[in-house]
């Protein structure tokens, strides 16, 4: 359950604001066409349970940095 990701995630972010402000931005930088909002925000608390979120380069996503271009 989500719950249980938000709390994980708490153990490196004692503000509860801040964490929904870094996850959001992460969310949005490593959520790709075509697949659900919720794996993607549910991916990114996982890796804040794993790792600090404040850490430099904690948020990077695996492999090459793909570049959106507008249409």
């Amino acid at each position: 359950m989500r719950s249980d990701l938000i709390f994980g995630a708490l153990a490196h972010v004692k503000n509860r604001y801040q964490l929904c402000q870094l996850a959001s931005k992460a969310t949005r930088k490593l959520h790709k066409p075509n697949t659900r909002l919720q794996d993607t925000t549910n991916d990114v608390l996982v890796r804040f349970r794993e790792a600090s979120p404040a850490a430099p380069g904690s948020i990077s996503p695996s492999g090459s940095i793909e570049q959106r271009r507008a249409a």
